[in-house]
């Protein structure tokens, strides 16, 4: 009975590695299965997160050179650039979303540009151009060609010496209705009739003394005024009421 006991264990032992060594080409081809992929095969499926806006400065007169302007996205909170010496710039690094453009100019007025970008075709952006806030939109193809479209005037400018600056000036103009008027006046009044020159120069005795002239403006209002004396016509005997009255007289004497 003791020999028999002593060979299970050897058997036992015998049976386990048998059993490891099966499991083992299973354990081996899941391994292999979950490799991860090369370095440089991850690197060539990643889709880029960003993308460049291009554009480029001009003026309507192409031999007038255009300072370094500031240009801004979205009131330059992310991101903000300078044309270089050709007119052009550039944005890097611009993600994906509605983004506003505006050039930081104070000489020249150019348009108001809205970029949209699509993380499917971050390549190729949609943009619509403003002339001003408010007026009519217009799509514009990309790389961006902004032209001014109107130059700032700071100043007024000097107004040269002209005869007919003179003669605006109300000043001017109330003496030469006073000398007019001195000078028409005696022609005038040579045509009126004796009752007329005699009524005007009343009015302006009147026109001299305010008091008086609007003591009879009031009673002219009022009607209180003096009432203009009625002449008094003497009465003629006649000759035969004379010859009647004498008759009688003769009677009674």
């Amino acid at each position: 009975m003791m020999p028999r006991l002593v060979h299970i264990p050897f058997i036992l032992s015998v049976l386990i590695s048998i059993l490891c060594l099966a499991t083992q080409p299973h354990t081996a081809a899941a391994a292999k299965n979950n490799v991860p992929p090369p370095a440089s095969a991850a690197s060539s499926t990643t889709i880029p997160t960003t993308t460049s806006i291009h554009g480029r400065l001009s003026l309507p007169d192409p031999s007038s050179s255009l300072n370094s302007t500031r240009i801004t996205l979205n009131d330059g909170s992310t991101h903000n650039t300078y044309t270089q010496p050709d007119g052009s710039f550039v944005f890097h690094r611009v993600p994906p979303g509605v983004h506003l453009l505006d050039v930081q100019s104070r000489e020249h007025h150019f348009s108001q540009v809205k970029i949209q970008l699509l993380e499917e075709s971050l390549d190729s952006p949609k943009c619509i151009e403003y002339i001003y806030p408010g007026a009519p939109k217009q799509a514009i193809p990309h790389p961006l060609e902004l032209t001014a479209h109107a130059s700032y005037q700071y100043y007024e400018p000097r107004q040269g010496f002209s005869i007919f600056s003179i003669l605006k000036n109300p000043m001017l103009l109330m003496m030469i209705v006073s000398v007019g008027g001195m000078v028409l006046m005696p022609k005038m009044m040579e045509g009126l009739d004796p009752d007329q020159k005699e009524q005007m120069q009343k009015q302006m005795a009147m026109q001299q003394d305010p008091s008086k002239m609007l003591t009879q403006m009031f009673q002219d209002m009022t009607g209180t005024g003096e009432e203009p004396e009625v002449p008094q016509i003497e009465k003629k005997p006649s000759s035969k009421a004379g010859g009647k009255t004498a008759a009688r007289r003769g009677k009674r004497d």
